[in-house]
């Protein structure tokens, strides 16, 4: 046979394969088309709801913004979840897979990591104890909301299509796992192991105490804390105590050789942020106080918020919901508003237990007869592999989070682990009329502890802390510390009447944005796991004060202007040293800097997703950061791998090393602080 024929027949047999293999991925995509759209909720018309006492109307607006409209409490949380479910119900599932520690059953041992932080907890565990502790009515509710919820997917002509691509089946929602979704949160909102803490000691015992002050300020000049506190800036360390000239360069030539902070939710390049502010009546135009608020997560598809309305006799809520609760978690009910920010109060505290005579026993509370380890393990399901095994060890404070020097191990004292702490109180918001109620009510929520902001229709403001704060004796909780002795200790919770509250403030305003909020007294109560920068904080103030001074009635667009003012404050010193840094000489020296000048020459001062200028001085102050604390750190580094800065309130201490260019702290790689900055300017290059 020639060559000619057979080489036909083989291109031949290709092009059936080609055609088969076409049309096959041609059908799979008409399935999974098909599935897509049978998956999608339902929009018009009716359906039958088992349970409902009277009909339910629900109605969408252009945005398919559901108003839902009901004849009791119970029958609209049970169509929430019939929405809830038709909308986001994979969303859900993934809450409560994140508290109950069950992400590794859909996606493989990869979410192992996010598994074991839950797990170490007991969050399913705790989430039955909290269902228990709730009334018959909110468990009631929450039946119905479950009840909605399995309706919600059932009606679903498929199920939803995350499900056929991990090739799994949903699992049918319980009013347990409406609980799980708040330790979900808790997850994302505070420090489940001490970390700050722990890294705060490092600082401490690696550095010095005078590192500790300078390094890690509780306060500084430039806070905007709601009660005016200040303090001057801390003195930077002497050479006696931390002198970097004596030890070998630690920087490398670039950013790519630079010890970079590990990825995780604290990572400067994309810590979330919230914002809460209000106006009183009395500078708004029609008398009835303003409130604002933008409570930022991670980035997602979908928006982790779910915007709804619920109507019932007596009652009217517009808001936000959170997909797996049947409550409004900031929002109006035309009585009050309210809107929440992470308050990054302190609690949970690293606890020192003291070796004894055997590895498995620890010295009981107020230094009493030694009490064994409790040995809690937990079994995870993997997809595509063998189930693990997790242990851990229990004291009667918490889990055991690391090991510490001479045999001491460290264990985590953390509100979040008493079933006290959770609870579905939030609702009670649906029935207070002014700010007094609602602050009452805000001290006995059971939620992460959070800067509560509320304004109501007679024109008042307050703001407060909701959530359980611990009642410390004898130290602060910055540090680790012993119990060994009684002398240090909680007494329980604080009490409403200590909780710092401020209602009705003289100037008429109120801002919280993850920053230190008060000082002093009310400081120490509220403890500290790394309060953020003040820049936002401080810049939204400004905002408002502005609006004030200006004598004219406050609007709600004048609000809505203050969050979306995105000019970049923070970074109008770091244009202007980066300018200063990139002199004729520097530039002359490599001539790929001057195109980096050209494009910070054309700073418009704004967080514009257009504007080069913006992220090259945003790359800059980063570069900077990297190449000034991480030479400083490395010590620290060395002892925990898993070290960061990046959670300190850093922004005072570095300006104050570029400004006063202290010798001894500048890493010996460089002549000169110049040189520093000359480097940090490269990096940005290399993004």
């Amino acid at each position: 046979m020639s060559a000619g024929p057979l080489r036909r027949r083989i291109l031949a047999a290709a092009a059936v394969l080609l055609a088969v293999i076409l049309a096959g991925a041609a059908a799979a995509g008409l399935w999974f088309r098909g599935r897509m759209i049978a998956c999608l909720p339902r929009l018009d018309g009716s359906s039958a709801l088992r349970g409902l006492a009277a009909t339910v109307r629900v109605k969408r607006d252009a945005l398919g913004i559901p108003t839902v409209e009901g004849s009791s409490r119970i029958d609209v949380a049970r169509a929430t979840g019939w929405l809830h479910a038709q909308d986001r119900f994979f969303q859900m599932d993934l809450l409560r897979r994140k508290g109950s520690g069950e992400l590794a059953e859909l996606f493989g041992p990869a979410a192992l990591a996010y598994d074991r932080e839950a797990r170490m907890h007991g969050f399913k565990r705790l989430a039955r104890a909290v269902l228990d502790r709730e009334s018959p009515a909110r468990r009631a509710l929450l039946e119905a909301y479950a009840d909605g919820v399995n309706s919600g997917l059932a009606a679903l002509a498929s199920k939803p299509w995350e499900y056929y691509v991990l090739r799994t089946e949903p699992r049918p929602w319980s009013a347990e796992d409406s609980i799980l979704i708040t330790y979900a949160m808790t997850l994302d909102l505070q420090d489940s192991t001490g970390r700050f803490v722990r890294e705060l000691s490092a600082i401490r015992n690696e550095l010095g105490s005078a590192s500790f002050t300078f390094f890690a300020p509780l306060s500084t000049p430039a806070d905007a804390a709601l009660d005016g506190s200040l303090s001057d800036p801390a003195r930077i360390p002497p050479p006696t105590e931390l002198d970097l000239r004596r030890h070998g360069p630690v920087a490398g030539a670039g950013m790519a050789q630079m010890r970079l902070p590990r990825a995780g939710p604290w990572d400067d390049r994309q810590a979330p942020g919230s914002n809460n502010f209000a106006v009183a009546g009395a500078l708004a135009a029609d008398g009835g106080a303003l409130m604002a608020n933008d409570m930022h997560l991670h980035l997602g598809v979908p928006n982790i918020w779910y915007r709804m309305s619920l109507k019932w006799p007596g009652h009217e809520e517009t808001g936000v919901t959170l997909p797996g609760a049947p409550t409004v978690v900031a929002g109006s009910t035309g009585r009050i508003a309210w809107g929440f920010t992470n308050s990054n109060a302190g609690t949970g505290d690293i606890l020192v237990m003291s070796p004894s005579i055997s590895p498995e026993m620890y010295h009981g509370p107020n230094g009493g007869s030694l009490v064994l380890y409790e040995k809690r393990s937990e079994t995870v399901a993997v997809r595509g592999s063998k189930p693990v095994s997790m242990d851990f060890s229990w004291t009667v404070w918490g889990p055991v989070v690391a090991d510490a020097p001479e045999g001491r191990q460290l264990v985590f004292h953390w509100v979040a682990d008493d079933p006290a702490a959770t609870n579905l109180d939030l609702l009670d918001l649906e029935d207070a009329t002014d700010v007094g109620e609602a602050v009452a009510i805000a001290h006995h929520m059971g939620i992460p502890a959070q800067n509560f902001v509320v304004a109501d229709s007679a024109g008042k403001i307050a703001w407060t802390v909701a959530g359980l704060l611990p009642k410390r004796i004898g130290y602060d909780g910055r540090l680790p510390v012993s119990w060994d002795f009684g002398d240090r200790r909680w007494d329980g919770y604080l009490a409403p009447r200590d909780v710092p509250t401020i209602i009705s403030p003289g100037a008429g305003i109120l801002w919280t944005a993850n920053n230190r909020t008060v000082g002093g007294r009310d400081l120490a109560a509220l403890g500290d796991s790394g309060y953020d920068i003040a820049a936002r904080a401080r810049q939204i103030r400004d905002d408002l004060s502005a609006l004030v001074q200006s004598g004219r009635p406050v609007e709600p667009k004048d609000l809505l202007a203050v969050q979306l003012d995105d000019r970049a404050v923070l970074l109008e010193t770091w244009h202007a040293l980066l300018l200063r840094t990139l002199s004729p000489e520097v530039v002359a020296r490599k001539p790929s800097r001057s195109a980096l000048l050209q494009a910070a020459q054309k700073w418009e001062g704004r967080a514009d997703v257009g504007s080069v200028a913006y992220r090259v001085v945003r790359a800059f102050r980063l570069a900077v950061a990297h190449r000034a604390f991480d030479p400083i750190f490395a010590a620290c580094v060395d002892r925990d791998p898993d070290f960061t800065w990046t959670r300190l309130n850093y922004e005072q201490p570095l300006e104050t090393l570029v400004s006063e260019r202290p010798a001894h702290l500048l890493d010996p790689a460089y002549a000169s602080w110049d040189d520093l900055l000359a480097a940090a300017a490269d990096d940005v290059s290399l993004y």
